[in-house]
């Protein structure tokens, strides 16, 4: 992996491409319509199989096990975290020691979609920019939606972020969001020490790729649906960057994982954070690492939050195979600079694993 000398690059966000406006779900579910637009109507998922065997469940880590060298359970847990990254790509993550933060983002979150409409729209999204209050992936105007709205950010770099998406109202959203922000990228960075010394590498060879991170926190906000089973909140994909954390809101069910192509319910673990492994890592991992498909389902009867916090290298990074994996093992993922990788991703609907297999060099 390659690092160019241009640190003092500015972000163009509006060069990357941005989502086609389209009506807010949360009003048309209030509305409560007959028959919701055709649009949002899915009838492949009908034939999807989804099991019901509660006991098939993603692994768990303990973070607290993991700081510790020689201390008992540290090599196990050690050994758990490179079995769930190569494995399975999402794992719950517990004793993270975000708790309290996280209970305090969970309620600006809570407060800030309970707003009016016209408030919230205060913070839409305008024409070439993909931050604000709206949808993502947007790309055309005949292609599928989905049942759910989003509030978009880009925390990191600092001083990139654009305060003009930024909510006012609730009062406290502005400072817990920049602890928020601060707390989640320094657990992800702890993660890509233990994941670089399972991949056989320096602890901060991953790490230090992400010392001008980009991260971009989303909002989601799926309401309830009466035709839930016709709908979706979000279209199966892979997330194309390279960790992504979710924190679960409220109690509400409905992220699936694809698993031998059967779609697998995920049961969040109370005070726990969801990871999963992203397109970039699996790029980087030259494979060892693989992203996988997960969608949200949509509840009949009450509305689903969740907040995503999405960590990318910073402009200087080339993304493609890390040269410390071995010069022995062929790459099997094309390289490309971050901003080519941003253009290509946010102008691309979401697409099952779309993204990752452009990426790969075909044989």
């Amino acid at each position: 992996m390659e690092i160019r000398d241009n640190t003092s690059e500015k972000i163009n966000r509006s060069g990357y491409g941005s989502s086609i406006s389209v009506d807010n779900v949360q009003a048309l579910a209030f509305e409560e319509l007959k028959d919701i637009p055709i649009r949002y109507v899915r009838p492949e998922i009908e034939s999807e199989e989804v099991l019901t065997d509660k006991s098939l469940q993603v692994p768990v880590i303990d973070f607290s096990k993991l700081f510790v060298l020689g201390k008992p359970g540290y090599e196990d847990e050690l050994a758990n975290l490179h079995v769930a990254c190569r494995d399975w790509g999402f794992f719950q993550l517990i004793n993270h020691g975000v708790s309290e933060l996280m209970n305090e983002m969970k309620k600006v979150t809570e407060e800030f979609f309970k707003l009016p409409l016209e408030e919230k729209m205060k913070y839409a999204q305008i024409p070439g920019i993909i931050e604000g209050y709206g949808q993502a992936f947007v790309v055309s105007e005949d292609q599928k939606l989905d049942w759910g709205d989003m509030l978009y950010l880009v925390p990191l770099p600092i001083n990139q972020r654009n305060m003009r998406f930024w909510p006012q109202n609730p009062y406290s959203f502005t400072k817990t969001f920049d602890q928020y922000s601060n707390e989640l990228n320094g657990v992800s960075n702890e993660l890509f020490k233990f994941m670089s010394i399972n991949l056989g590498m320096e602890p901060d060879a991953i790490s230090r790729l992400y010392e001008n991170c980009i991260q971009s926190i989303r909002m989601n906000y799926y309401p309830s649906c009466h035709v839930a089973d016709k709908v979706l909140g979000l279209a199966s994909h892979s997330d194309q960057t390279g960790l992504t954390l979710l924190v679960q809101v409220n109690e509400v069910q409905g992220l699936q994982i694809k698993k031998n192509s059967k779609w697998v319910p995920i049961k969040p673990i109370p005070r726990s954070i969801i990871v999963n492994i992203g397109d970039i890592m699996e790029i980087m991992s030259n494979g060892e690492y693989r992203t996988i498909e997960h969608r949200v389902t949509v509840n009949l009867e009450k509305e689903r939050l969740s907040i995503a916090a999405f960590h990318t290298p910073g402009l200087e990074v080339k993304i493609g195979p890390l040269s410390e994996l071995g010069k022995e093992k062929t790459a099997k993922y094309k390289t490309i600079n971050v901003e080519d990788y941003l253009r290509l991703s946010i102008s691309n609907k979401l697409d099952g694993k779309s993204l990752i297999e452009q990426m790969k060099i075909q044989e």
